[in-house]
Formats: C-alpha cells, sequence, structure tokens
C-alpha cells in the first residue's frame, strides 16, 4: 500500500486517467473527488467488501 499525505486541492494521478483530488480537510474527516472514465467502476470499500451470500439475496 501507498501512503500520501496531500493538503486540500492536491491531486494523485492513477494510471494517467485517473485523478484523486483532496477537496476538504473537517477534523478526522476528509472529502476526496474522483475523475474517472465512465468505464471506470468507483465503489466505496463497504460495498466491495460485502459477503458475497448477502448479495445474492435478490
Amino acid at each position: 500500500m501507498l501512503v500520501l499525505s496531500r493538503k486540500v486541492g492536491e491531486r494523485i494521478s492513477i494510471a494517467g486517467n485517473i485523478v484523486v483530488v483532496v477537496t476538504a480537510i473537517h477534523g478526522d474527516r476528509i472529502k476526496i473527488g474522483i475523475e474517472a472514465p465512465k468505464s471506470v467502476r468507483v465503489l466505496r470499500g463497504e460495498l466491495r467488501e460485502t459477503p458475497r451470500s448477502a448479495q445474492r439475496t435478490v
């Protein structure tokens, strides 16, 4: 895992077509913006880690 320190407004580029921007910092909470092509799926960690059995309940 790569860990970086960034200030508000600073950007991180991933694979040349994904950009992560720090938009705000309030205490221990950080807001980020993600710029990515529509073909790239972006999920929050808690959605990605959902057990497969819970996904099949539909």
